[in-house]
């Protein structure tokens, strides 16, 4: 089981529409934050993040 791509860019969300997944990603859609922003939504969404893992049938997972 791979761990998901985190990124903050449209691009992986545009190739998971265009060639599904592999890879799975969790997609951040927040303007300039902090890393330590970033990481707070990444905690916050940890049950989140364990079923996109888990769940064959997930590929992005979508955090504001």
């Amino acid at each position: 089981m791979s761990l998901p791509t985190v990124n903050k860019d449209s691009d992986y969300n545009e190739l998971l529409t265009l060639r599904g997944f592999p890879p799975k990603v969790i997609w951040i859609r927040r303007g300039n934050c902090s890393t330590t922003d970033i990481e707070s939504i990444l905690r916050t969404h940890a049950t989140d993040i364990q079923t996109l893992i888990r769940d064959p049938n997930l590929g992005i997972l979508t955090l504001y």
